[in-house]
This record gives C-alpha cells, sequence and structure tokens, in this order.
C-alpha cells in the first residue's frame, strides 16, 4: 500500500452494529448502524491509530488487530467529535500507552457528545460503550510524526458535523477522511438540516487539494477500493443528488424512496432514514437538538 518500503497502512473495517429503535425502517429492514473503519497507518516499528471505534467489542477487535500488526502504537487520531470516531479512544490508549489527538475543534465536540449519552448513544446501544472522558489533546502545529514521515492535520470545517479534520500522509498520497468523503454507503446529512451542503461541498474542496491518490472513509463498503477520485466525485453526487430529492419531494417517505432507488447497493439505509427525519422536522421548525435526537430515536 505504499511506494515507500518503510511506511504503509491497513484498514480494518467494524461490521454494522445493530441498534435499538422503534421497530424496522419504512423499509422493512433492521435498524443497523453503518460499517466503521479504523486505519492503522504504520513504519517499520511504530503506528499511527485513526478513529477508533464506538464499543467494547469493538476496540477488542481493533485492539488484537493493532497487536497482532507487531508494531508500537504511539498516538491515536480522531478526526472529529462525533462518538463512534472517539468512544473507544482511552480503552486503546491505555493498551497501548498511546497519546490520544485531536483538534481543538473536534474535542470542543467530543465533550457534546459524552453530555448526548444519556439521551442517545446509550439508548441506541445500552451498555456496549465504554467510560468517555475525553482525554484528547491537541498536536502543536496540527502535526504528527511517524519514523521521519509527516502526519498532516488538515482541518476542513463542517462535513457531517462541525469541525472536521483529516489526516494527510504525503508519503503515501494517501488521505483518512473521517466522514468528510464517503464510500459506498449512505451519508449522515442530519447535521445539515437546512439542506445547505455547500459548507460540506467546501471540505471535499480542501481534500482535493491535497491530491492525494488513495482516501480512506470511516464509512465504507469494505469491498470497495479507496481510490481517492472515485470517492471525491461519488460524495459530491450522493450530495447533488440528495439537494435534488429535497427540492422535489415534500415528504420523508418520498425522499428516502427516492434516495434508496438513486443508491440501491449502498449501505446504512438506517442512517439515510435518520437523515430524512432530521432535514424534514427541520422544515416545521423547532429546536434543533431535540430535532436530532427524535429523529435517531423514533
Amino acid at each position: 500500500m505504499s511506494t515507500h518500503t518503510d511506511i504503509g497502512y491497513d484498514v480494518f473495517v467494524a461490521d454494522p452494529l445493530p441498534m435499538n429503535g422503534p421497530g424496522p425502517l419504512p423499509n422493512g429492514q433492521p435498524r443497523a448502524f453503518q460499517p466503521l473503519a479504523v486505519t492503522l497507518i504504520h513504519g517499520r516499528q511504530d503506528a499511527a491509530l485513526v478513529d477508533p471505534p464506538l464499543t467494547r467489542e469493538q476496540a477488542e477487535q481493533v485492539g488484537d488487530w493493532v497487536k497482532a500488526s507487531g508494531k508500537r502504537l504511539t498516538h491515536i487520531f480522531a478526526t472529529h467529535g462525533h462518538g463512534d470516531h472517539w468512544f473507544t479512544a482511552r480503552v486503546l490508549a491505555e493498551r497501548f500507552g498511546a497519546q490520544v489527538v485531536a483538534t481543538a475543534g473536534a474535542i470542543a465536540r467530543m465533550h457534546n457528545n459524552v453530555y448526548a449519552r444519556e439521551v442517545l448513544w446509550d439508548v441506541l446501544w445500552p451498555g456496549q460503550i465504554p467510560p468517555t472522558p475525553v482525554t484528547a489533546v491537541t498536536a502543536p502545529g496540527n502535526r504528527l510524526t511517524l519514523e521521519g514521515h509527516d502526519l498532516r492535520i488538515v482541518e476542513v470545517g463542517h462535513a457531517d458535523s462541525d469541525d472536521n479534520a483529516v489526516l494527510h500522509v504525503p508519503d503515501l498520497d494517501l488521505v483518512v477522511a473521517g466522514d468528510v468523503l464517503y464510500n459506498g454507503v449512505h451519508m449522515y446529512l442530519a447535521e445539515s438540516p437546512d439542506g445547505d451542503f455547500g459548507p460540506w461541498r467546501k471540505a471535499i474542496d480542501t481534500v482535493a487539494t491535497l491530491k492525494p491518490r488513495r482516501i480512506v472513509a470511516s464509512h465504507q463498503n469494505k469491498h470497495l477500493d479507496d481510490d481517492a477520485d472515485r470517492l471525491i466525485v461519488e460524495t459530491r453526487r450522493y450530495l447533488d443528488d440528495a439537494e435534488a430529492a429535497l427540492a422535489a419531494h415534500d415528504t420523508p417517505a418520498e425522499f428516502f424512496d427516492a434516495m434508496l432507488k438513486r443508491y440501491p447497493t449502498h449501505l446504512g439505509p438506517t442512517v439515510l432514514w435518520v437523515s430524512t427525519r432530521a432535514l424534514y422536522l427541520a422544515r416545521e421548525g423547532g429546536d434543533p437538538v431535540q430535532n436530532l435526537v427524535a429523529a435517531w430515536r423514533q
């Protein structure tokens, strides 16, 4: 996975988790979360992990995977504050003696997600998430070093939430993109409640200026490759299609059905339904946070 003999990367994809919920989706499918991709960037001896997963069981699987690599884990980087990208960071950091790193904006969002555990995360996955104190610190100059290779933290702003960053590894022509790019999985649109995807498009543009050849999306179909050009084109197209469907359809059911028909092989229809609910609740007004919680829980 590298033009260098002394640096490479591997990806562990955790399968979608079943979710608590009020019954099946409108199309009859059971509720389940998206697949979660965890990236290990490794040198000859050391390694850095990007976006640790959500549950204790997933953390154990990822930890065993890291141990089997034979590398010494020095850093754990979280691209943004959503809990599925860092809730097991402390567990893994303690297991390997690693330091948890994120941007200042992401750290602030982490605290928000801790506050949301009681009303959201622990409702969806009761008893499965470990204690989640925020232990992340910022990296000087938004940069880490792995055996002489730069790992550059690039802040890109709003994507599926505020305060996203990506990890650019120039010596691999790689960007680990968190939720800025998706790969064969329905995108989480719920935190763009007015249907304005302009900021997200700007975040994608920022990634494109890095000219990667490979992009790892944190939500991906594990059977697809990491081709950067394809991911950029397809993620932009999904936003375009969502915007068009919002303009064309008056009800959540119509939007949901339209996106399923447009993307019949995409994984993660539960997140599509959550996004649909949030977008259409926003049209009715009300408190944005309450709307978001309702979108996940109803």
